[in-house]
């Protein structure tokens, strides 16, 4: 008999819940895009051609996320319906789920993703608008 070999690799990975386009609520998507660093992942994501990686999103909104954080990100954004993820090797590859949800509710991410642009330009342009705080003088 051989002895058994412990590796730091569980024997059976756990499956990735991804709920059916049914199952995929309105409040789902917009609870999961209300946090600006999701609704920034997945405006980068749904203007990308095909899959991404997650590490593709370490520095979001001008700030770097911590890869374990990014895996909460992106597995609301999954259990909301909005992304469908694969492993690959040790790799996550995420695609958005746009074509499914357009079907669902027809001009909602269109709407949701203009909404964002303009909200982002509004505060990149604010942010270049604000004036060096001044110190004062001892």
């Amino acid at each position: 008999m051989e002895p058994k070999v412990k590796t730091c690799y569980p024997e059976q990975v756990r499956p990735l819940i991804h709920p059916s386009i049914d199952d995929v609520t309105l409040e789902g998507i917009l609870h999961a895009l209300a946090d600006p660093v999701r609704a920034a992942i997945y405006a980068q994501l749904a203007a990308s051609d095909g899959a991404a990686t997650c590490s593709t999103f370490v520095n979001v909104i001008d700030r770097e996320i911590p890869k374990s954080t990014l895996s909460q990100h992106f597995r609301a954004l999954r259990e909301a319906g909005l992304v469908r993820s694969e492993r690959n090797g040790v790799e996550m590859r995420n695609k958005t789920r746009c074509r499914e949800i357009e079907q669902r509710f027809p001009g909602l991410i269109p709407a949701i993703m203009k909404a964002y642009m303009v909200e982002s330009g509004e505060k990149a342009r604010a942010a270049k608008r604000k004036p060096a705080k001044k110190t004062r003088a001892a």
